[in-house]
Formats: structure tokens, sequence, C-alpha cells
């Protein structure tokens, strides 16, 4: 990595420790802001899960009921891995390597899982190159992608990207080219996270994000922002400080996790 200049000015520990206090306001600020988007996001209504989906595991087929493990909440994430691929997508891997033990979870009661469209048996290999022990099903076969419009066909579901129909995607345009939703982008993978609530024996959906909304579960992001550096991607402020890396996610030099040299 090459260090390009613009660096943070070199002042005194008292100089640096008023800079921090001023900051710490803006921060806490934020905290608050965000503790109330939390509590926003807490009051969203939910909907019953009527319809039936199948997952495939290593014990077989599962009902979203059982992804649960018997636990009351659920949290997933939706990867990137076509039935056609022989590996996941680079981003989608970058966040999956960041899932440690999911112990702090269990004690509040939430399973976390991962499901992506490749069969089981991509998926368990994938899984096992990776080193990867987070649970991981495919739903593979199922509307469930579709339906939660992490792969988008029109010919299957009303598209939905970023919760803009066809309609509003012809006026603002597509993340990726800024034009309107065409038939060339039929089966188009996309990330997400969704979560779920189990009452008793119903399943509720709760909250879906994407895009931007799951970049905090990309990288280490949330170290990365503490630093002088921070990402080290080309669009950060104060700019000029250091050399864009390429890393960000859809990044050009973004690899599968064993493919770095460190």
């Amino acid at each position: 990595m090459t260090v390009v200049g613009n660096l943070p000015e070199v002042v005194s520990p008292d100089e640096w420790l008023a800079a921090r206090k001023e900051l710490l306001q803006r921060e806490k600020e934020a905290t608050r802001a965000r503790d109330q988007i939390n509590a926003a996001r807490r009051r969203l209504p939910m909907v019953r899960m009527d319809k039936s989906y199948a997952f495939e595991g290593p014990d077989g087929t599962a009902s979203l009921l059982n992804l649960f493990e018997g636990r009351t909440q659920l949290v997933m994430h939706h990867f990137m891995f076509a039935p056609e691929w022989d590996a996941m997508c680079p981003s989608c891997s970058s966040a999956a390597d960041g899932i440690a033990g999911l112990r702090q979870l269990h004690v509040r009661n939430t399973t976390l899982v991962a499901v992506s469209r490749a069969p089981y048996a991509k998926i368990a290999a994938f899984r096992e190159r990776m080193g990867w022990t987070f649970p991981w099903f495919s739903s593979y076969g199922s509307d469930f992608n579709y339906d939660f419009h992490t792969t988008l066909d029109d010919r299957v579901s009303p598209v939905l990207l970023h919760y803009r129909t066809e309609a509003e995607l012809a006026e603002v345009g597509t993340p990726w080219t800024g034009g309107p939703w065409t038939e060339s982008m039929r089966g188009t993978e996309m990330p997400g996270v969704s979560t779920f609530l189990r009452v008793g024996e119903d399943v509720f959906h709760t909250y879906s994000t994407y895009g931007r909304g799951i970049e905090e579960f990309h990288s280490g992001d949330q170290y990365l922002d503490l630093t002088a550096l921070g990402r080290q991607e080309a669009w950060e402020e104060p700019g000029g400080r250091a050399t864009p890396l390429g890393l960000e996610v859809g990044g050009p030099n973004l690899r599968l996790p064993d493919e770095y040299d460190v």
C-alpha cells in the first residue's frame, strides 16, 4: 500500500484532545440518531410467511421454521451464489469471511444462517474450502430468492431492486448502468440481509436491507472507518491520502478470501 499524502496535521496532545472532543459530540449525535433508527426499525410492521419454502442443508430438507433451530429470531445473509457458478461472489465472500462465532447471537435467542441459490453440494464444497462454520443452506429450485428480491427476474417475480420497481428504475436508473431495467439483467444475483421472528409455529418477516444497508458486514469496514486511512477507496474524504486499493464491494481487486497473498 502506498501512502500518498494529505495526512492528518501533527499537533500537541492537548490540541489533539480538543479536536477529539469536538468530534466526539458529532459521534454522539450519530449514535443517538442510530438508536432512533433502530427503534423505528423495531416498530416496523411484519408479514406472516404463509408460503412454504424448502431449503437443503447438511441434514437434508429444512423449512424456514427449521432454520431458527428452536430460537426466537433469525438473521439471514442472502449470499450471491448462482447455480451455474463454481464459487460465491468475492464481495459476499468478504462478508462471509467476517462471520465469527455465533455464541453471542445464540444466547440472545437469535440464529444466523446464510442462504444461496446454488445446489447444496456446491455450497458445502465451497464452505469447506473457505473453512467457514456458519450454517449455510441452498434455496435451489424454490422461489425464495425471487420473492426476497435477491435474484431478479421479471419472468418469475416483479423486479424490486433496492425497493425500486421497474417503473421507478426507468426514472432513476439501476446502480450498474444508470439506465432502466432490461431483459439482459434477468437472473441478476443480489446480496442482502433479512430478519425473521418466530411466534410459536408461525414465522414473520420483519426486515430486509440491500446495497449500502449491508456494508457494515463487509471487509472489516467498521474497523477501517476508525482509522486515518479509512477504507482506502477513491470516494473517501479527505482525498489524496492513500492509493485506492480497488477492494470495495465489486472492486476490480476483490478476490476470494483464500486468493490473497497476505
